[in-house]
């Protein structure tokens, strides 16, 4: 019997959906070694690299957009509007291109996170299209009101049409789709001793005062570096490479490495709302300090939902960029609930995926 083959159509925005979907590819090859995997994505091949050791192909083509962003809080509406338009009015191109690519590769199944255009094409090369996630893009441009309600309705559309969707915690109803199997988080496993890290990046301060900075693969402008300079005794670790040089803060600039790789050794991390710093953090018990981002259809959701889930503290961005930081000196509030949140996201939806391809 021919080795079987996994098209994953990753959404072209920010660093979080291909880390999640590359986490599960990689679930995937270690249930059924002989599947050959292709990501068809824009993001970076050493990013995608960090979490899937493998072989794969790598499909560099672009099915969505997500939002324009100049960093990780800022976002360009207008030219994702633009944008946008460009790709529905290119949607016959688009589709004719990718299904001819899939008959040709001779694909078994795609997995989409979440371009909308993915279900089509892989409709028209007569193949069957799940997806994962935790939220689709028409929740996102819907309340932005104007055009970008009919760029929504165009894009729940082709999520009617999805023959399954994995739908994440942390979600909102994601209600187009007619399929939806719920399960656990996702994410990576880290692969750092805690020996390791702390000989090769001279981590001295105990695991209370070792501080995660993670604001996504774009970053956010005006972090107060300045402000650690007031925890001399702390650690802070970043893999912002733009980082000005001070004594109390690792740079991390190896591609290899990922932020989940050191949150072991870390008491908090201080991230921007991101399902999958959230996913990797809770996964860990990690206390988590976020900011608000009420502008992002996605960000209220999460920031609600981490908060029944983990150890959190919440500000907004203009108090992570103005304040002092004294919130390092309190103590994260507990989780509003004591329920807790299925860890297994990864092998769920690739055991399902194995078993289809069996």
């Amino acid at each position: 019997m021919s080795a079987k083959t996994l098209y994953m159509a990753i959404t072209n925005h920010g660093f979080g959906h291909a880390t999640r979907a590359t986490a599960v590819a990689a679930t995937v090859k270690q249930l059924q070694p002989d599947v050959n995997i292709i990501m068809a994505t824009t993001a970076p091949r050493w990013l995608l690299s960090s979490y899937f050791d493998g072989l794969f192909t790598l499909r560099e083509v672009a099915l969505d957009i997500g939002v324009l962003q100049p960093d990780s809080l800022t976002m360009d509406k207008a030219a994702t509007l633009a944008a946008l338009k460009n790709i529905r009015d290119r949607q016959s191109e688009l589709v004719e291109q990718e299904a001819s690519f899939l008959q040709a590769a001779g694909v078994d199944l795609v997995l989409g996170d979440i371009p909308p255009l993915s279900v089509i094409a892989a409709r028209a090369a007569q193949i069957p299209c799940w997806m994962m996630s935790n939220f689709g893009w028409d929740f996102i441009y819907r309340p932005w009101g104007g055009e970008f309600v009919e760029m929504a309705d165009w894009i729940a559309d082709c999520f009617t049409q999805c023959d399954r969707l994995f739908r994440l915690p942390f979600h909102e109803p994601m209600s187009a789709f007619p399929h939806i199997t719920d399960v656990g988080l996702t994410g990576g496993i880290p692969r750092l001793s805690e020996t390791e890290a702390r000989s090769r990046f001279h981590l001295t301060a105990p695991k209370e005062k070792t501080i995660l900075l993670t604001f996504g693969g774009l970053g956010i402008t005006g972090i107060p570096y300045k402000n650690l300079a007031r925890f001399p005794d702390w650690q802070f670790i970043t893999f912002d490479r733009a980082a000005p040089d001070l004594p109390n803060l690792c740079k991390v600039s190896d591609y290899t490495l990922r932020p989940v790789d050191f949150m072991p050794f870390c008491g908090r991390v201080v991230s921007k709302p991101g399902f999958s710093t959230f996913a990797e953090a809770c996964r860990l018990d990690l206390p988590i300090v976020t900011v608000t981002r009420d502008n992002f259809a996605e960000g209220p959701v999460l920031v609600t939902a981490m908060k029944q889930h983990s150890y959190h503290q919440v500000m907004t961005p203009q108090e992570l960029a103005a304040g002092t930081w004294d919130f390092l000196q309190a103590a994260p509030q507990p989780p509003l609930t004591d329920q807790k949140l299925s860890k297994t996201g990864n092998e769920e939806i690739a055991g399902a995926i194995a078993e289809f391809l069996n």
